[in-house]
């Protein structure tokens, strides 16, 4: 099953003139984010990430928190995630896509009112960082779009996957032309993951608290065709470094 990024689509309302005057007021107090673009993305990120070397965040929701480890040697995919959070753009955002036994994402809403650019980031696979269960990687468009695999601008999720047999496993090798270590085999076929997403998006960080509430938000209840939950399901993401 391939991770997409799609867009929630929520319904508008009509609001007074004290309502949109109150908002404009909010709208100017609002941290800014300088809107990047395919042309520059690389360049800011790199030079983002040698000022800003973060390595944790802590995704909070109504379930609890989740904590993250960023991998630094996947410096692009580590930058951008830290500049957003800080900038507070994935305060904006929810869990909008849940397909229980396989992954949540998050990072997108209709309601965000912060822009971050319509940029890419060039895929950064390391045979290392692999899709088992507590990955976190960037979802991106479809290949017929997207041939070098380039990752979302800001689209992540995080893999609950399921245990995969060693017969699956080696059939992923061969799809994926990969060949799995001793530990990831005993990772795959002992706690699980989703080896068909490995050499086909980035993974850049993974879960080190927090896998149960992973867990709680995959059971949220779904619309069947979008997999949208029902009930929305906000994150706000804190840089901790602790």
């Amino acid at each position: 099953m391939a991770l997409t990024v799609c867009v929630l689509l929520l319904a508008s309302c009509n609001k007074s003139g004290d309502e949109q005057a109150t908002d404009a007021e909010a709208a100017k107090e609002e941290p800014t984010l300088e809107p990047l673009t395919s042309e520059n993305a690389v360049e800011v990120l790199t030079a983002y990430g040698k000022e800003h070397p973060d390595s944790i965040a802590v995704i909070s929701t109504r379930h609890g928190d989740i904590k993250v480890r960023l991998y630094k040697d996947t410096p692009l995919h580590r930058a951008n995630f830290v500049r957003l959070a800080k900038a507070g753009f994935y305060d904006q955002g929810e869990f909008y896509r849940v397909v229980k036994g396989f992954a949540i994402q998050g990072g997108d809403s209709d309601n965000r009112t912060m822009k971050q650019g319509g940029y890419k980031i060039p895929q950064e696979f390391n045979p290392k960082h692999y899709h088992k269960r507590g990955a976190l990687a960037m979802a991106r468009y479809g290949d017929e779009r997207n041939p070098e695999k380039e990752s979302s601008s800001h689209n992540f999720y995080i893999v609950q996957g399921e245990v995969i047999s060693p017969e699956e496993l080696k059939a992923y090798e061969a799809q994926n032309k990969m060949k799995y270590t001793p530990e990831q085999i005993k990772t795959y076929t002992t706690v699980g993951g989703e080896p068909s997403l490995d050499q086909q998006y980035t993974v850049f960080g993974e879960v080190i608290e927090g896998m149960d509430v992973v867990n709680k938000i995959a059971e949220e209840p779904v619309d069947a065709a979008q997999n949208w939950p029902k009930n929305i399901v906000q994150h706000k993401i804190k840089i901790t470094n602790q």
